[in-house]
């Protein structure tokens, strides 16, 4: 029987060291102040599987969704999660909730995005633009008021370092023109804090929208700083929070001295994160760095008191 694809793969090329010499950034004109969306997966499934379902299995809705945030480690949290027996994962960033030109296509079309899964299985899909995005969490709670979701974040300063970092390796691969971190984060010596990175880092903001739709009970925050330097310590609270019973063990993973993180062991195979991952950041600014530090430390503060739980964030 004919399997139609899912989903199409996104070919990146990985880069070897961050190139600060690079003529096209030497020589960028004058950019938007905030670079184009660029989807690390893009979401062009517009047909439905012909697949039969495996005898006793089916699609479901999903019982959990990571829901960000970008940049944070959500690949790297679905890929450690995919090991356990009792779930099963979307393979493609579905955008069904943050994008209306797929939320008009309705819930069926969403579960045929889904894989087969059996009645002891949970089904999760993760897309981090769900967390920033306004209308996502009055329209998940109207799909599923009691579902549980997992939110994965880092420190805010880093993450807008790595979002940063991807585009511009987006946009050197498309030979677009690119900047320097810092003439995108400082405009006329004061903080850029309208870039669109700095703004999907102001967790207490997005998370207020959330808890107006979902009990604290209901989101588990995955701290991926941790994640990448201890992660069974993230993955067993994971599996605690969504009532499983405790499948994956230190085994499960081995440190990857060439790329610099833990990579994944499971049914006798070894696996790491895409070559995208992992990329070197770029050198930033002191000074530049403290600015971000200022800005973030209340939004933080604000952000531990609202979900009664704090990080070692700058």
């Amino acid at each position: 029987m004919a399997i139609l694809l899912l989903f199409a793969l996104l070919l990146l090329t990985q880069g070897q060291a961050f190139p600060t010499e690079n003529p096209v950034l030497k020589n960028a004109s004058a950019l938007d102040t905030v670079y184009p969306e660029i989807a690390e997966y893009s979401n062009t499934s517009e047909q439905y599987s012909t697949q039969a379902s495996p005898l006793g299995s089916s699609r479901q809705i999903p019982q959990t969704i990571i829901v960000g945030v970008r940049k944070g480690g959500t690949r790297a949290l679905l890929e450690m999660l995919d090991i356990h027996p009792n779930i099963v994962v979307a393979a493609t960033e579905v955008h069904f909730f943050d994008w209306d030109e797929n939320y008009v296509k309705g819930i069926e079309w969403y579960r045929n995005l889904m894989p087969f899964s059996y009645e002891n299985q949970i089904t999760i899909e993760k897309t981090p633009g769900y967390f920033t995005a306004p209308q996502t969490p009055e329209r998940i709670h109207e799909m599923n008021s009691s579902i549980k979701l997992l939110l994965i974040l880092r420190d805010p300063t880093e993450r807008v370092i790595s979002d940063y970092t991807q585009v511009y390796y987006n946009r050197l691969e498309n030979r677009k023109p690119v900047q320097a971190f810092e003439d995108i984060v400082i405009k006329n010596g004061a903080l850029n804090t309208k870039y669109k990175a700095i703004q999907r880092s102001l967790y207490d903001l997005h998370m207020e929208r959330w808890l107006k739709y979902f009990t604290l009970d209901q989101i588990h925050i995955v701290d991926g700083n941790n994640l990448i330097k201890s992660p069974l310590t993230e993955l067993q609270k994971v599996e605690r929070f969504l009532d499983l019973p405790p499948r994956i063990v230190s085994s499960n993973f081995y440190f990857n001295q060439t790329k610099g993180f833990y990579c994944i062991r499971s049914d006798g195979k070894e696996r790491c994160l895409h070559e995208s991952k992992g990329r070197p950041h770029p050198v930033v600014n002191e000074t530049v760095l403290e600015q971000l530090y200022s800005y973030f430390r209340e939004h933080n503060k604000r952000f531990y008191n609202m979900v009664n739980q704090s990080f070692d964030w700058h």
